[in-house]
């Protein structure tokens, strides 16, 4: 198991998830967050909850799912 991250490294570890989701803006719309919250939490100014972060996981699976069946759509197009 891993050890908590400390409020520090939770809001690294944030803000490399908000680059993944493509950037604040495109973070914030897919986390229906404001752009300025998002990096208040990024910079340690706002505390990260629990929530938000099982949200970010939330909407990291779902890229997830998009970016594969898009994957899937050009190698079925390619006939690879």
């Amino acid at each position: 198991m891993t050890a908590p991250f400390t409020d520090a490294e939770l809001s690294e570890h944030f803000a490399h998830c908000i680059q993944v989701l493509g950037g604040t803006t495109a973070a914030s719309r897919r986390l229906g967050i404001d752009e300025r919250a998002i990096r208040r939490f990024v910079t340690g100014e706002k505390l990260i909850s629990e929530r938000l972060m099982q949200d970010t996981a939330a909407t990291l699976r779902a890229l997830i799912d998009e970016a594969s069946a898009a994957e899937a759509r050009i190698t079925a197009a390619l006939g690879a």
